[in-house]
């Protein structure tokens, strides 16, 4: 079963970042959020966070993005919500549909 995870970043100032909002606001709006395993916060202020040690475990310069594994363990990472979107969260979303019919 694939696994997503979704790392947003909140800033130095405790702010979420302009793009994680959209990003997230996108998520929402059309309907994938509750595909997200997983939220992972990237913590300017805290190099120990989560969602920073999976950045650098990844070597991700941006936020925000998804970790997509798949059951092999296998990782993809994404970090344009287009391409997330269209390569994962529609693919699974119409599975899940044609799952449960």
């Amino acid at each position: 079963m694939t696994h997503i995870t979704y790392v947003k970043k909140i800033l130095a100032d405790g702010s979420p970042c302009k793009k994680c909002r959209d990003v997230s606001d996108r998520l929402e709006f059309d309907g994938l959020l509750g595909l997200i395993d997983q939220i992972a916060i990237a913590d300017e202020r805290d190099a120990d966070s989560q969602g920073m040690l999976l950045a650098q475990k990844y070597q991700v310069a941006r936020a925000p993005f998804f970790l997509v594994e798949d059951d092999s363990g296998a990782v993809r990472i994404y970090d344009v919500y287009f391409k997330f979107k269209k390569e994962v969260a529609d693919t699974k979303f119409k599975k899940e549909i044609i799952d449960s019919l």
